[in-house]
């Protein structure tokens, strides 16, 4: 099984931007602590990050090959990105929306996402965790599909 995580726009800034409420972990801790769920449940698993909405879309469009599901926090994207929200719809493999904070108990603006319509489900506040949820997550579906 592979999976591939998405991290879209500023979430290279992890344990610099905000960490009163993202955390003081940086992205490199947050892919160890994936990888290691990974390597325990035999998932190879590859990670991008980018700050481009292109990117994220053309990653989407590369995983339906070449991937058996995605774990995918597209940050601001996922409030603003109907493009985004395509690219999952358009694809066959499934597709977990996370998010590090709980988007409904912050601004407004972010209480509303595009992707979920789209994604098998959604995790949403429980930093670190909201990942290896996903992960957990997505082994059980694939699996059960095979």
């Amino acid at each position: 099984m592979k999976i591939l995580v998405i991290n879209g726009a500023n979430l290279n800034l992890l344990g610099k931007r905000n960490p009163e409420i993202y955390g003081s972990f940086t992205l490199l801790e947050l892919e160890s602590k994936i990888k290691n769920l990974a390597d325990e449940l035999n998932i190879e698993i590859e990670f991008e990050q980018t700050n481009s909405e292109s990117t994220i879309i053309d990653l989407i469009h590369f995983a339906n090959n070449n991937f058996d599901g995605i774990i995918l926090n597209a940050g601001a994207y996922t409030h603003t990105s109907i493009a985004i929200r395509d690219a999952i719809e358009a694809i066959e493999k499934p597709v977990i929306e996370v998010h590090i904070s709980n988007i409904f108990a912050r601004e407004e603006f972010r209480h509303h996402s595009y992707l979920s319509a789209v994604s098998v489900g959604i995790i949403s506040g429980f930093g670190v965790n909201s990942y290896l949820l996903a992960l957990r997550a997505l082994n059980d579906i694939i699996n059960a599909h095979q």
